[in-house]
């Protein structure tokens, strides 16, 4: 690592990849770093920005629109229009859980933007390819990470089957 001490801060110094000579990527402060092509982080930010803006209106419009479901129902609801009640007020909550969730990931990368460890992997703490991060900019694994990750829930699916 050209002589640096292995403790550096991130903010201030390169990360480098392995034993490489070449920096993979500089980070010169928490609101900009470039991959030494060039690339910039800010297109990926502004677009966590717009997604979370976009989840947190989809999330009020669904608070707004919702109405329990007794008070929907009245006292003289049919049997077939109470079932379909619920199961659009379930629908309404899976749909709540999912953006919800889809909105903790990006407060999550946008907290790493102000860290400055946007694009480092949760886990291993290596560069996350700039191509998964253009695909998927709220992603806070690297490919190795996610894989694994992916690989210990399947079997953990698989050993659950088995038990049963």
């Amino acid at each position: 690592m050209m002589g640096k001490s292995p403790v550096y801060s991130l903010l201030d110094e390169l990360l480098w990849y392995g034993k490489s000579e070449t920096p993979i990527l500089s980070v010169t402060g928490v609101q900009e770093a470039k991959v030494t092509t060039g690339f910039s982080f800010k297109p990926l930010w502004l677009r966590l920005e717009v997604a979370q803006k976009r989840l947190i209106d989809e999330l009020e419009q669904l608070k707004t629109d919702s109405r329990p479901v007794a008070e929907t129902l009245g006292t003289w609801a049919k049997e077939d229009e109470h079932a379909n009640l619920i199961s659009e007020s379930q629908k309404r909550r899976a749909l709540e859980k999912l953006l919800r969730d889809q909105l903790a990931e990006i407060e999550h990368a946008l907290r790493r933007k102000d860290q400055g460890t946007y694009g480092l992997c949760d886990n291993c703490g290596q560069p996350i390819d700039l191509g998964r991060l253009e695909a998927l900019p709220q992603a806070n694994l690297c490919l190795n990470c996610k894989a694994r990750q992916a690989k210990n829930a399947s079997d953990s699916i698989n050993k659950r089957r088995k038990e049963v």
